[in-house]
């Protein structure tokens, strides 16, 4: 339902009028104690060579420099980090990513997406919110995530790249590595994702007010 007229929505939540608003609307139009945001990202990929390929492939703060493929993108192209971004301005009823951060602005060309993550941070921090849980599904046919001759590897047990992509984002997000869930699923070889033209990423997260 609308807010009640004299209950000013900017920004996605409600501003009350000094003395405009009684107890009960006071209760009704509160922060909840949990807000859910979807976030969505998808980059092509491409060869080293080609002009429009800002730098290697960089999924969850990991950087695949021995990718034969880089990333079409202004910033550094971080799927993960761009949904996580997202689903945290999306819960928080604020403007998506592309509005806080133009790929029209210079100042982001080649930035590593960290810059976004804090931002997303703060944005949650000053409104009272702490991560609740984040959700990652990767979708990529290639870079591959585990990797069984990659030189980390030990007997029987092949190297995680999501171990190291779990870690990176508790430490931006300042939460416990227990709080974050990265999956990741190929794309079956279908449309560009499934041709390894492209990268994508869904998240959802849940941010709980603090105590």
């Amino acid at each position: 339902a609308a807010p009640p007229a004299h209950v000013h929505v900017r920004g996605g939540y409600a501003l009350r009028a000094a003395g405009a608003v009684g107890a009960p609307d006071a209760l009704q139009w509160a922060e909840p104690p949990i807000r859910i945001g979807h976030g969505f990202d998808i980059h092509r990929m491409a060869p080293h060579d080609d002009p429009e390929v800002g730098g290697p492939v960089t999924i969850g703060g990991v950087v695949f420099r021995d990718f034969e493929l880089g990333i079409v993108a202004h910033s550094d192209g971080d799927v993960i980090y761009h949904s996580i971004v997202d689903s945290i301005f999306g819960a928080l009823t604020l403007p998506d990513i592309g509005q806080f951060f133009p790929d029209t602005d210079a100042r982001w060309k080649g930035a590593a997406s960290d810059v976004f993550m804090r931002e997303a941070y703060r944005q949650m921090d000053l409104r009272g919110y702490r991560i609740g849980n984040v959700d990652v599904t990767l979708i990529a046919q290639a870079p591959r995530m585990i990797v069984k001759d990659h030189p980390l590897a030990t007997a029987g047990e092949p190297f995680d790249h999501k171990r190291a992509m779990v870690d990176n984002i508790a430490q931006l997000l300042c939460c416990p590595t227990s709080r974050i869930n990265v999956k990741a699923r190929t794309h079956e070889k279908v449309d560009a994702v499934g041709e390894k033209r492209a990268v994508s990423c869904h998240v959802v997260a849940v941010l709980e007010r603090r105590p």
